[in-house]
């Protein structure tokens, strides 16, 4: 079985030969460059060339191809690339203004983190604020330069699943714009500004999808996008609200993302449950990253409730065993999700998040390997 066949036979609720492994496939399943170098270091690998940057703003890389294949990982990345009339722009020491206008702050070696935005200070924000504001140009030649050759030369020079990323959704978006109290306090105070910045953000998001489509759709095989919907202990705003504002810019998307027939990959951390059966109606095929630290995300209820019809992508945690667990908790852990989501297929394991500088060489090299000892149906 090649490891496109393994990853789209799993999320068809199908065996594959083996639980399909990821890592860096897309924004949320990679590893931090701090992480990566002391892997690299571990494993032997030369630092020259240095990573691909994946994520400036998450410290992310995209780990090296000895490892991707010592590890038999099953998926690889596509992204869009930078637009040319907006990149990012430092404006000093740790600070960057992006597109959209957001400023990104950071301190030491930490994340990015969205720190102000052209929304940020209003009181009482209207339409008018919308019409007058400055949005990026979804067609901008700069994202899609180089595309659909990337594209074309993985997909005749490799077997493995393409995922084209499209990072985040119209949630998150708009909570970089607004400040994020302030997006969740207009879902009901400023509705009318709510749902404008919102579908303003989706039309946007749509017309640049068809875009990379048109380019590459022939040769993807996953699509990917996220918005957070849960905190650590349970979800960011109430599930009927979250149907009345949010949910048809979701299914929206999903819609485009669906028109070639690939199945839909959706990150949505925290304690999420409430949530699911309207992913599975809006017609999202894997759920990422599957926070097993969060309230009420037990594998073993997920998969007995939810298996039949959505599959899991990651599991693996990262906040506890991965980071301050032993190697043998590292194979324990593994051992445990897979027994819990792999029956039947529907599952493809990675960490619950992009791997921090904490997790030690050792505790990844654990997962992947227990992964490929435990992972054999």
């Amino acid at each position: 079985m090649t490891h496109r066949e393994r990853i789209l036979t799993a999320l068809q609720h199908k065996e594959p030969d083996h639980v399909p492994l990821d890592f860096a496939s897309h924004n949320c399943s990679g590893i931090t460059a701090r992480a990566y170098e002391g892997l690299r270091v571990h494993l032997g690998v030369p630092p020259q060339p240095p990573p691909a940057v994946f994520s400036k703003k998450a410290s992310t890389v995209i780990p090296d191809e000895t490892i991707l294949r010592r590890y038999d990982v099953d998926a690889r990345p596509l992204l869009p690339g930078s637009p040319d009339a907006r990149p990012d722009k430092d404006i000093a020491e740790g600070v960057v203004i992006d597109e959209w206008g957001v400023t990104w702050s950071r301190h030491g070696q930490s994340h990015f983190y969205a720190t102000d935005g052209p929304f940020h200070h209003l009181d009482e924000p209207t339409l008018k604020d919308l019409e007058a504001y400055s949005w990026p140009d979804p067609a901008d030649p700069g994202r899609f330069r180089g595309l659909r050759e990337r594209a074309r030369k993985l997909r005749r020079e490799t077997d493995y699943a393409i995922v084209l990323s499209f990072n985040v959704g119209p949630m998150t978006i708009g909570q970089w714009i607004r400040g994020f109290s302030q997006w969740l306090s207009d879902l009901l105070i400023n509705p009318l500004f709510s749902q404008g910045l919102t579908e303003g953000i989706t039309d946007f998001w749509i017309k640049f999808a068809l875009r990379a489509l048109e380019e590459v759709g022939e040769y993807i095989d996953i699509t990917m996008f996220g918005d957070d919907l849960g905190v650590q202990q349970g979800p960011i705003i109430k599930p009927e609200l979250y149907r009345r504002m949010l949910k048809p810019w979701h299914k929206k998307i999903v819609e485009v993302l669906k028109q070639r027939g690939n199945p839909v990959l959706f990150h949505c951390c925290g304690s999420i449950v409430p949530f699911i059966p309207d992913l599975i109606e809006v017609g999202i095929d894997a759920l990422n990253p599957v926070q097993v630290s969060a309230a009420g995300m037990d594998t073993l209820h997920l998969k007995k409730e939810f298996g039949r019809d959505i599959s899991f992508w990651g599991a693996i945690d990262s906040q506890g065993v991965l980071a301050r667990g032993t190697p043998e908790d590292v194979r324990k852990e593994v051992k445990h999700r897979i027994e819990d989501l792999a029956r039947d297929g529907g599952y493809v394991l990675c960490a619950t998040h992009n791997l921090q500088p904490e997790v030690k060489a050792e505790n990844i090299e654990a997962m992947y390997a227990a992964g490929l000892d435990y992972g054999k149906y």
